[in-house]
């Protein structure tokens, strides 16, 4: 009898040390898993961008095209005078200053496309400069602009 105790026992014991090993596995591996649709993988930045304005709508939607989920758009004047404007040339100082946020990690390569853009087309000239994000707030709103409906919260 004694011998069928401990080996009922032994047996328990292992049954529950194997159970404990799965489960201290499955936590590792939960957290060694990439988290990449993070809010803090994701940083976002206020992308400025001011062009003429018959070229809205084509930097529009080159935004766009880096997954810009809002953009918004204010029309503005050139500060130079007439004299200065006639004396280079320059005759329409209409311009659009358009406001895209944009997540960090496609930053650099719109601001490239903008660049190559500015040096390329016909009146095409502009300025572009961003200010980072410092917080957004709820996970939807930050889904949203970051046009990544798979966020969530990185638990620390």
């Amino acid at each position: 009898m004694p011998n069928k105790k401990k080996s009922a026992l032994k047996a328990k014991a292992e049954h529950i040390k194997t159970k404990s090993r799965a489960r201290i596995a499955k936590i590792k591996s939960a957290r060694s898993m990439p988290t990449h649709n993070t809010v803090t993988d994701n940083r976002l930045e206020l992308l400025i961008t001011t062009v003429n304005r018959s070229k809205t709508e084509f930097y529009l939607d080159l935004l766009q095209s880096f997954d810009v989920n809002m953009q918004f758009v204010a029309l503005a004047h050139g500060t130079a005078d007439e004299k200065m404007l006639a004396r280079f040339g320059l005759t329409d100082s209409d311009k659009t200053v358009i406001f895209s946020v944009i997540q960090e990690n496609k930053l650099k390569d719109a601001l490239a496309a903008l660049d190559n853009k500015f040096r390329t087309i016909k009146n095409g000239k502009g300025v572009a400069y961003t200010v980072p994000l410092s917080s957004v707030i709820g996970t939807l709103i930050f889904g949203f602009l970051s046009d990544n409906r798979m966020a969530v919260k990185e638990n620390k």
